[in-house]
């Protein structure tokens, strides 16, 4: 059974107008020769399409379904009639990326954002949730990349393969008030000062406390959380001190109106790009890669954010 398409055009312009008449109208056809157009789709599809209501018509179950998949017919119709008669117009095409909630937002947002300005525009879709589910995702291609704070687990049954996107020392944060009451020199001064912490889930938990057992630190912890976003959310009210990524300090003391207690070089937070590529070819992710390696974690930028750490403390 092939399907007519002028016929299933003459019902999609009865389904609109509500009447024959006024579909003939519109088609420059008369009502005779639309009802025969009708009474043949109905047969070649096997289902009633309409039924009498008083002097005009209703739809049927089965006419409401078919009436959907017309409008998306001659939707795509439309858009192609459109593409075509401007040369110009360029589709965008999707590019799924999934976000793992431990990863800073605004280190996400910098290292995506490079997709956005490649010639052939995209229409970028983000998922953000725990990375064993986004993961999942990437397996069966509903995603075409996932950036997570650690390489692709290795008791999961998913073919994947990481690709180091970079890293970076922590800060410490906090707000002014806060800061002002901390006593002695960074780090002993955190010692028993309200702190938040990372979940146990994100990468750098373990390292972190650690890094606090070594030096002989124990901060009063007010709480944990597996999103970064909602930590720093606490932390801006004030609620206790917190850590994120050295290459994103600058706009953390801007955005969430904190200041740099101290750095723990000791302890780095490593992004990764996760993909079904052992060799990365997508142009989106590659550009990602490239601007990830070369300047959000590059050389270029440890020096700018030294140097403008040493005009801060002038």
């Amino acid at each position: 059974m092939a399907l007519n398409y002028k016929h299933l055009r003459y019902f999609w312009v009865v389904a609109k107008s509500g009447a024959i008449a006024r579909a003939g109208e519109q088609l420059h056809l008369t009502p005779q020769s639309i009802s025969g157009q009708l009474r043949e789709l109905e047969e070649n599809l096997g289902v009633e399409l309409f039924r009498r209501a008083g002097r005009g018509l209703e739809l049927t179950d089965a006419g409401r379904r078919i009436l959907t998949y017309a409008e998306q017919i001659f939707s795509l119709g439309d858009e192609l009639l459109e593409v075509v008669r401007d040369q110009a117009a360029r589709i965008s095409t999707p590019f799924f990326v999934g976000i793992a909630d431990s990863v800073p937002k605004m280190i996400a947002y910098r290292l995506v954002e490079p997709a956005l300005s490649l010639p052939e525009p995209i229409r970028l879709v983000c998922r953000e949730g725990r990375l064993n589910s986004l993961l999942a995702e990437l397996a069966v291609h509903r995603l075409d990349l996932v950036i997570a704070d650690r390489p692709m687990p290795s008791n999961l049954n998913v073919r994947g393969y990481s690709h180091l996107l970079g890293e970076s020392e922590l800060t410490v944060f906090g707000k002014p008030d806060l800061v002002r009451k901390l006593k002695g020199e960074f780090p002993a001064s955190l010692h028993g000062a309200p702190f938040l912490l990372p979940g146990a889930d994100v990468m750098i938990r373990p390292r972190l406390e650690q890094w606090f057992s070594t030096h002989g630190l124990q901060p009063h912890i007010i709480g944990e959380f597996d999103d970064s976003a909602l930590l720093q959310a606490f932390g801006q009210a004030g609620a206790g001190l917190f850590v994120a990524p050295r290459a994103i300090s600058e706009h953390v003391c801007k955005q969430h109106q904190v200041i740099e207690v101290g750095l723990i070089d000791a302890v780095h937070e490593q992004l990764f790009a996760i993909t079904t590529e052992r060799r990365l070819t997508h142009p989106a992710i590659v550009a990602i890669s490239d601007t990830a390696r070369f300047e959000t974690f590059g050389p270029h930028a440890r020096q700018r954010r030294t140097a403008n750490s040493r005009k801060s403390k002038r």
